[in-house]
């Protein structure tokens, strides 16, 4: 396969896998899948011979999400505000209002654990393949995945949160 085509083949996943990333910073995730598809690009009869391009690729992705978490002169993450998305209109189903809640709490994240919980329940990669990508012990993965959370499953259902009604004001629960 040659790598134009890898990229109009894969490139809507390799984005998606970039936002969540990013931390759903639509500039900083296009650069960040440029920066993983130009590395690719220079070093592509390896990633051709490791039988699963998009997989080495995902591989890039982390760790330049990481090299660009280490940076010392790295922007400051920004917390999303109630007018940086729509607000929810009564009439959506709970499965938006599910997905936005989710990538909130991701985008809310520290880098290094959004890079985990990303590689791990949306890419399904297995512990071990995100210690190596990561450069980290498998302990390590396994301390910033969901189950080591307490209180994880004590946060609010999207049924249970209160809903913004179109204004952007709060309404009581329904």
């Amino acid at each position: 396969m040659s790598f134009e085509e890898f990229v109009q083949a894969c490139s809507p996943r390799l984005f998606r896998t970039a936002l969540l990333l990013a931390g759903q910073d639509r500039a900083a995730a296009e650069d960040l899948l440029q920066l993983a598809l130009e590395r690719a690009y220079r070093h592509w009869a390896r990633v051709c011979r490791s039988g699963e391009p998009e997989r080495y690729v995902h591989r890039i992705l982390a760790n330049a999400s990481n090299d660009r978490w280490r940076q010392v002169a790295r922007r400051r993450e920004r917390q999303l505000s109630p007018g940086d998305a729509d607000p929810l209109a009564p009439d959506q189903s709970d499965a938006v209002a599910e997905r936005d809640f989710l990538l909130r709490a991701l985008a809310a994240l520290p880098p290094r654990q959004r890079t985990v919980l990303v590689l791990r329940y949306f890419n399904d990669l297995p512990e071990a393949e995100i210690a190596d990508a990561l450069g980290c012990s498998v302990g390590t993965v396994k301390a910033r995945s969901p189950a080591a959370w307490p209180g994880c499953a004590m946060s609010p259902s999207p049924a249970q949160r209160p809903r913004q009604d179109r204004c952007g004001g709060v309404r009581c629960h329904d």
